[in-house]
């Protein structure tokens, strides 16, 4: 899934570039027409379109101002927390495992990591993706991970690899993402999370 919409990337960087020539022009004190002294500007003018497009990908495209109509996806990043229930039975118990979980986002503009702890160990992510959901125009959060059991558990849970599928559901006070997982082990089960906060709440 693109980071910008396409019908109005070109518009948006040819207006960005055109503030830029403007800034160059108005600090060299050039006239505001076209003409060989302001077309000598234009290297400059590129100097500062690409100071632009630094704070665009370092910070702006997260203004809510620009989501929706040129920057399609949520930003997700913060502190999520909630309930994973496992139909693993490493516990010998013959009902579903529930445990609390937290998850921690990290949301760049051309990238995303997540760790999810638990009690036990923590899960770190790899080559998450964040896509629109298509039809159903619900935000996707997908993303491999390894898991790492604390040493004291390791004699009933092993690392193991797995894989979880989260769906952005929202409304005008919560922000919830409920999916499930799978792993290497043949266990899967579902999560649901509550965001809570922008901090990034490690736990250790």
């Amino acid at each position: 899934m693109k980071n910008i919409r396409d019908e109005a990337q070109f518009w948006v960087q040819a207006v960005a570039f055109i503030a830029a020539w403007v800034i160059v022009l108005g600090a060299t004190k050039t006239p505001f027409e076209i003409n060989p002294e302001a077309l000598k500007l234009l290297p400059e003018a590129v100097t500062v379109y690409a100071c632009f497009h630094l704070l665009f990908v370092e910070w702006l495209w997260k203004l809510p101002l620009l989501r929706g109509w040129l920057v399609p996806l949520p930003d997700l990043t913060g502190t999520w927390k909630g309930t994973l229930t496992s139909t693993w039975q490493g516990n010998s118990e013959s009902t579903p495992l529930t445990r609390d979980i937290t998850l921690v986002i990290r949301q760049k503009f051309s990238s995303k990591s997540s760790v999810l702890y638990t009690a036990e160990s923590s899960s770190e992510s790899d080559a998450a993706m964040l896509k629109d959901g298509g039809d159903s125009g619900v935000p996707i959060l997908s993303y491999n991970y390894q898991n790492t059991p604390r040493v004291s558990v390791r004699q009933k849970s092993n690392v193991h690899l797995g894989a979880v599928v989260l769906r952005l559901h929202t409304s005008p006070s919560d922000w919830i993402l409920r999916g499930e997982y799978w792993t290497n082990r043949q266990t899967a089960g579902d999560m649901e999370l509550k965001f809570v906060s922008r901090k990034l709440e490690a736990i250790r």
